[in-house]
């Protein structure tokens, strides 16, 4: 979907099998989803923090790293709504850039346009409220993207 080659890009080849973690990013929290080894499924995960103005929560990450050992990452990349990028778009792919150097593990961006609404339409369509679930819903956005992107490989 969204992939391109500049230089401030990262590997785009994820391992056809074995787990892959979902990072669906957002200003204050930080979905994340895994993936079964044979990348059918996708479940959620985790939600991190991340403080006003501070950079990606490495060190958060980095026990779902050890404990899960991934064998690649997906990162939902914030679009505009005609698919076009922006700062929060560029922001993104800078955090990318550091994780896939942190982790030595490749990573892609996968357009991530609408993964919260969705996970929010499904809490209220299973009949439970959104208040106080913001949490919550993180994992679910990060579980669309993921599964979405398992899904367009098929």
């Amino acid at each position: 979907m969204t992939n391109g080659s500049e230089p401030d890009r990262v590997p785009q080849v994820l391992p056809p099998i074995g787990r892959l973690l979902a990072i669906d990013p957002g200003a204050k929290r930080i979905g994340l989803a895994l993936s079964d080894p044979d990348q059918r499924l996708a479940h959620p995960l985790d939600t991190l923090t991340r403080r006003s103005g501070k950079r990606f929560p490495l060190a958060a990450l980095r026990t779902h790293l050890e404990t899960h050992r991934p064998v690649g990452i997906v990162i939902g990349l914030p679009l505009t709504p005609d698919g076009t990028e922006n700062e929060r778009t560029q922001a993104v792919r800078v955090d990318g850039a550091r994780i896939a150097e942190k982790t030595s593990l490749p990573i892609t961006f996968w357009d991530e346009r609408m993964t919260t609404a969705r996970a929010l339409r499904a809490v209220r369509e299973l009949g439970g409220g959104t208040r106080d679930r913001k949490a919550d819903i993180d994992p679910l956005a990060a579980t669309t993207l993921l599964q979405s992107y398992l899904d367009s490989r098929r």
